[in-house]
This record gives C-alpha cells, structure tokens and sequence, in this order.
C-alpha cells in the first residue's frame, strides 16, 4: 500500500499521471479563443505563432526554475508553502489569498463558463427576459444575464468537485480521458487542415491590410508582443498547478520536474501545430471579420466551419468541451491543495484543514473552492477574468522564480534533488519578462492592472484577523 502523508493525503500519481495532470491543467479555452485578439494585435500569421512559441518558452523557463523549489520542498500547497519559506508568512498568504479570490477560483470559473458556451451549440441554453437580464449590482455585475450558460458552468463545478472529494485518483482517471480525447483531436484537426486544398502556405504568409506598411517601431512591436503573449499566457494558464500536489506524487523529487517539462513541451508543440492550422486554412483578416461580426463568435469555429462546412462548428463545440471539461477537473483538483495547506497553517477558514475520513481528499477545501467559483461564474465576463488572472499570477510567479536566487545565495549548501537548468540565466530572464509583463500592461490595461492588485491586497485584513487568532491557539508560532 502506498504511504500516507503525515497530513493524511495519498501519494495517488506516477510520473504517466503527473503528465496528464499537467497537460489537462493547461488546455482549456485559450487555444480556441485567443488567437483572434493576438491576431488584431500582430496583424500577421508569422508573428501570431511566434507569440504562442515564446510564451511556451517563457513558461518553460519558469518551469525549470520552480523545479528545484517542488522538489526541495515538495508540500501540499505548493507556492504556498514556498513563499512562506522564501518571504515569510505576509507574502505567502496573499498568494494563497489571491489564488482564492481570482487566480485559481476565476480559471475555474471561465473555463467552465466556456464549456456551457459549447453546450449552446447543441442546446439552445435558456434565457430571463430583457428585464431581468438587465439587472446589474455596482454597474458592472449581471448575474441574471445569459442564466442558462451561468446555470451549466456552475452544475459542471459541483458535479467535478464532488468526484474529487471522491478521491485523488478518480479525479486524475477523468483527466486521463479527457486529455487522451483532446489531444487526438487537435492532432486530427491540423492534420486535415494542412492536407486540405483550402489552405495553403501562401495564405498564412499573408499579411493582416493593417500591418504597418513601414513595419513596426521597436517599441510597437514590442508592446504588441508582449500583449500578445499575455493573451497566450492564457493559453498556458495552469503550467504551475502541478507542484500543488507536491505531497501526492509518488517520487517527487523526479516525478514533478519531468513531468511539468515533458507535459509543457508537448502543450507548446500542439499549440503552434493547431494555431499554424487556423492561420493555413484562413487568412487573418478574413478571420478577424468573421470574428468580429459577433462577439460570442471563436476563431476556432469560424476557422473549422471553412473547412468542414456548417457542421465545422459541432466539431469544433465538442472538442471545446472535451478540453474544457477536463481543464476544469485538473485545476478543481489541484487548486484546492492549496487552501488546505492555508487552513493547516491556521490562515484560512479552520474547515478546510480536514481530510475526508474515508477518501484522504481535502474535502472542505473542495466545497469552499466550489462555493466561490460558483460565486464568480455569476459575477464576471470571460476575458475581464482572464486578463485578471494573468496580471494576478505573474506578480507571485515573478516572486517565486527571484525566489531561486535568493535561497541559491542563502543556503547555498543545502542538497538540492534538481536544480535549474541554465541557472542563473533561465530564472533572470523569467523574472525580468514578468516585470515587463506588469508595467506594459499597466500601462495598456490601468484599469484591470488595478483590481488585480486591489484583489490581492483584500486578503490583508483577513490576515491580520486569522493571525490574532493563531496567536491564541494551537499556531500561536505564528
């Protein structure tokens, strides 16, 4: 029998699972909707799949880097639990904090949110009249608008949340098949796109009409770059998850670095492959037109319905559902490790500490996750949450990776299972990206920047206060 952690969580995953946990954790909702906005940013084919590629590397570089933390400490919790040690207990709550709030909980929610957008392509999903559609609290919540979409992305919540609290494995068995499923098809889709006489390399080498005739400045190319990989970023959303489940991997000092670098590699390789497809098959402005035209279109669908027909959009609405139902189960299971790991450490609600007493799955920590992503569904738009994510997680993925530096140079003899490939200078350039990252989209997107930041320091009062309560109980080490 396999051993129990002291905290009473099972070392369910192999290296096989690891990899799938990685892969369905990842492909969601990003490769089928982002390549339009990266598309009216670059204005040509060429550069679209070259975001897509540096994006995968960046991400890879972050993945090499935060290797040698997972194994150095592979706990529950992941990030959580190395924040605290890196920064202190302040830094490492908020990660926690904001994980809860927008990070992990608002890529439930959107993910699943898009697959009751799929269901809508073979079920007309029910809708309130005009009248209470309308009704909107602070301005900008309508959580009566698009109800029947609103109602399926919070039933696919609970429905996965209640396998996980199941158990571990069950949860990684429907990722198995789902990423098995959506893999085949991406695979299946390019390959007929490249052999169709629809497409050819000539249309992808075609330009958008509103590419600079001079080209593009260094710094406009530059900024649209960079916004454009933040667009990709999306895409690869999820790249972190696995080191969440530091204590459930069997081996964890091998398991969690090959598998997050083999399962990376094979994200950015299907997505280069699936999104040169698109661009081979339709030339970008006819794309960008089609999916303007409305906005709940996908390129994905108009991309497919050339070249299949009418029935390209039932394809291409299963495959979106297999990839996002099987995105959503990876980051519900993994996701919730978190708070756990916060609610042992006396800094989130007491429940969430418990173990199931029959299935060793953090239960609690699944029902509260569930609640506000559930919450969230009904509270915001897709590509307001996204964009919120990303700016979000790359103020604490920056920290992370500096934070490899910072203990190489403070205990620098401390045994290290892996460490970093190209160290220094793989972490350095993903530290210095993130902080491109954040200032271009400050400046792009001021608004949004703001609330992602306000959403992390709103845990700050939630801090202080389960801090005085640990100073009064059985964390009073705090």
């Amino acid at each position: 029998m396999k051993d129990i952690a002291q905290t009473g969580l099972l070392r369910s995953f192999g290296l096989k699972m690891a990899i799938i946990i990685v892969m369905s954790s990842i492909i969601g909702s990003g490769v089928f909707k982002k390549v339009a906005p990266m598309a009216e940013g670059l204005y040509s084919p060429t550069l679209v799949i070259a975001a897509w590629i540096s994006a995968g590397l960046i991400v890879l570089f972050g993945i090499l880097s935060i290797a040698e933390l997972g194994t150095l400490f592979p706990d529950s919790g992941g990030p959580f639990s190395w924040l605290e040690k890196i920064y202190g207990k302040t830094i490492s709550f908020l990660y926690g904090w904001a994980s809860f709030t927008v990070i992990q909980t608002a890529a439930i929610s959107s993910i699943a949110f898009v697959f009751a957008g799929a269901i809508n392509t073979f079920v007309s999903l029910p809708h309130l009249s005009p009248a209470l559609e309308s009704i909107t609290f602070f301005g900008i919540i309508q959580p009566f608008d698009n109800i029947g979409a609103k109602l399926v992305a919070s039933i696919l919540i609970i429905i996965l949340t209640l396998i996980n609290i199941k158990g571990a494995k069950k949860g990684g068995y429907v990722s198995l098949v789902f990423t098995f499923i959506i893999t085949v098809c991406i695979v299946v889709i390019s390959c007929l796109a490249l052999s169709s006489s629809i497409g050819s390399i000539e249309t992808f080498k075609r330009v958008s009409i509103n590419y600079p005739p001079a080209g593009f400045t260094f710094l406009g190319f530059f900024g649209a770059m960079v916004i454009a990989m933040r667009n990709a970023f999306w895409g690869y959303e999820g790249w972190i998850t696995l080191s969440f489940i530091g204590e459930e991997l069997e081996e964890p000092h091998k398991t969690l670095p090959r598998a997050m670098i083999i399962g990376t590699i094979l994200i950015i390789a299907l997505y280069a492959i699936i999104n040169f497809s698109y661009l081979y098959v339709m030339p970008i402005d006819e794309m960008l037109a089609a999916v303007n035209a409305d906005q709940n279109n996908i390129a994905a669908i108009v991309v497919i319905n050339k070249l299949f027909g009418d029935g390209g959009a039932f394809i291409i609405g299963a495959m979106i559902l297999v990839s996002t139902f099987g995105c959503t189960n990876a980051t519900i299971l993994v996701s919730s490790r978190i708070y756990y790991a916060m609610a042992q450490n006396g800094l989130f609600f007491k429940g969430a500490a418990k173990c199931h007493p029959k299935n060793n799955t953090p239960s609690n920590a699944l029902i509260y996750q569930c609640i506000w992503a559930c919450l969230l569904v009904f509270s915001g738009s897709f590509d307001l949450l996204t964009d919120l994510i990303v700016i979000a997680a790359f103020v604490f993925y920056g920290l992370i990776v500096f934070g490899v530096i910072l203990l190489r140079n403070k205990n620098k003899n401390v045994h290290r299972p892996y460490k970093t490939l190209g160290y220094p200078f793989v972490p350095i350039i993903f530290v210095v990206f993130c902080l491109i990252l954040l200032v271009v989209s400050f400046f792009e997107s001021p608004n949004k920047s703001i609330i992602g930041i306000g959403l992390i320091l709103s845990g700050l009062p939630f801090y202080y206060y389960w801090r005085k309560q640990a100073s009064n109980g059985p964390y009073k080490d705090l």
